[in-house]
């Protein structure tokens, strides 16, 4: 069984690379069959708004906005609470299958059994 991954991306287009590929294990790690977790903050928070992601352009990398869809078709994508009130984002601006949480809820997940968990 593989082990459940939390993934934490802490920039957003500022450091595109660092960001592109933090989604991008993400991704790989869903399709391969773990269960996912993305979290998304500081500038990162803006890719749980819709058209931000699809906005995101690095070259010779894989689209953010498919590696979220991967994510989110296998996993679950959350926006930190305090970098979303920051950035004036609630919930209803968000796109469909993302949440809003804070750190009550990643340390929970972060100290699970089995639980490996990176930051990006």
């Amino acid at each position: 069984m593989a082990r459940s991954l939390v993934v934490k991306v802490t920039c957003g287009a500022e450091d595109a690379e660092r960001c592109n590929q933090a989604f991008t294990v993400a991704a790989a790690a869903a399709a391969s069959g773990a269960e996912v977790s993305l979290w998304l903050t500081g500038e990162a928070a803006w890719f749980g708004v819709p058209g931000r992601a699809e906005a995101f352009d690095l070259r010779l990398a894989t689209p953010l906005d498919q590696l979220m869809a991967v994510v989110l078709d296998a996993g679950s994508v959350t926006v930190c609470s305090q970098c979303a009130a920051r950035r004036d984002i609630g919930e209803a601006d968000l796109r469909e299958g993302v949440r809003i949480a804070g750190a009550a809820v990643f340390a929970e997940e972060v100290l699970g059994e089995g639980v490996q968990a990176l930051v990006y």
